[in-house]
């Protein structure tokens, strides 16, 4: 009989991941580096808890989840780790997403927080974390995300969603433009923040591809992946499959306040 956490091994590799596995870039040695991987996810709604969902199923080895809110009905469209009985128990979302990952993979650990991340604790919660997963739904929390993955060298994935579009950008320090290099000292660019799910509703499939995207950054950083990693930020539209990627280059303008980068705004 096989233990559960493994249902058979191809070597030390839990046979849950060979198909993983068999995905050349990931290979048995990514695999590894993936169950070795400490990430942590910043908010569990639409983005957070499929990318929760995505990375237990990969074998991410140590997941930490931190969010203040409870489930209500009107999450159930998009959220894809919660039922019901969560909305009728007004269940809090870090714990919801907790059990039903048990569910998914018990072989891997997983923290949860029902907690609002914000300056006196935000160290604590990032520490010991190899990547970050921003599945916020506001500015400040990002800036402030920004800034002390910055300031700890801690590589992170922006994502935002609305409707039927989204953008995603991998942030590593030292190496790409950061938050602010992207979006400008007003954090204006790409008409960021004018329209939010509230007054323009949302698409669970934007959700998804938008997630899915931070995910797949994740991964290839990592997986050790690095070559593969997507320089700048994804734009897309799934209602008209539209695709555009950005890319930040350096200028002759002054240095980035947080990163130190040179971009022209």
């Amino acid at each position: 009989m096989h233990d559960k956490n493994t249902n058979g091994k191809i070597g030390k590799i839990p046979l849950r991941y060979d198909r993983q596995v068999l995905f050349y870039p990931v290979g048995e040695e990514g695999q590894k580096k993936l169950m070795d991987s400490r990430v942590t996810i910043v908010g569990c709604g639409g983005l957070g808890s499929v990318a929760a969902n995505n990375l237990a199923r990969a074998g991410i080895g140590h997941l930490r989840i931190i969010d203040r809110d409870a489930v209500d009905f009107s999450n159930l469209g998009r959220q894809v780790l919660y039922d019901e009985a969560d909305a009728d128990g007004n269940k809090p979302k870090a714990f919801a997403a907790r059990q039903k990952l048990g569910f998914i993979n018990s072989g891997i650990t997983i923290e949860a927080f029902n907690d609002e991340i914000n300056h006196a604790n935000i160290r604590k919660f990032l520490k010991d974390s190899d990547l970050i997963i921003d599945g916020t739904d506001n500015l400040e929390t990002r800036v402030m995300l920004n800034e002390t993955c910055i300031s700890e060298k801690i590589p992170w994935v922006y994502g935002s969603v609305a409707a039927s579009y989204g953008m995603s950008a991998l942030i590593i320090p030292g190496v790409t433009p950061c938050f602010y290099c992207i979006f400008g000292p007003e954090h204006t660019k790409y008409n960021i923040y004018t329209e939010s799910s509230a007054n323009v509703g949302i698409l669970n499939t934007a959700v998804n591809v938008v997630s899915s995207i931070q995910c797949t950054e994740a991964i290839k950083f990592l997986t050790g992946n690095i070559e593969a990693i997507t320089r700048g930020l994804i734009i897309f539209d799934i209602w008209d499959l539209s695709l555009e990627i950005i890319k930040i280059d350096g200028g002759k303008g002054d240095k980035c306040p947080v990163c130190g980068f040179r971009a022209d705004f």
